[in-house]
């Protein structure tokens, strides 16, 4: 985390640098500065300085290294228990299918939505109830 730490900060200072080289470039070349470029380039200093800032923080408090920073850590040290996925499963891909006419229903026509839904809800307690039934009931 140390070495992100470092790293965002030299982001910071890049955007920076780069936000007074543009607003001196742009009053050089217009006579006048063009805002919304020096916004959106010192906005994106500030933001890389506060996330280096909130991980500084972060690497402080935990009073650790993490075993991405260590050189003797193995890959799996990193990896944490996500849960249990079914591979077999085709509810996540029906319950996208329903996000899916949901947000068509909300960009073409309402009454897509309407069709949507119950597909949504279906699709969810299927997922969500896939063990108590069938071959892989428990």
């Amino acid at each position: 985390m140390r070495a992100n730490v470092v790293l965002f900060w030299i982001l910071a200072a890049f955007f920076a640098l780069a936000a007074a080289i543009y607003i001196a470039w742009t009053i050089i070349d217009a006579g006048e500065p063009e805002w919304v470029g020096l916004v959106a380039i010192s906005l994106s200093a500030v933001l890389a300085a506060f996330i280096a800032f909130y991980l500084g923080r972060v690497h402080s408090a935990q009073g650790g290294a993490l075993p991405e920073d260590r050189l003797d850590a193995n890959i799996d040290d990193g990896d944490p228990e996500l849960g249990f996925f079914s591979p077999w499963s085709w509810w996540p891909i029906m319950l996208a299918a329903g996000a899916a006419l949901l947000f068509l229903g909300l960009a073409v026509g309402f009454w897509i939505s309407f069709i949507a839904v119950p597909i949504g809800i279906i699709s969810l307690v299927g997922w969500v109830y896939e063990y108590y039934r069938g071959n892989f009931a428990r």
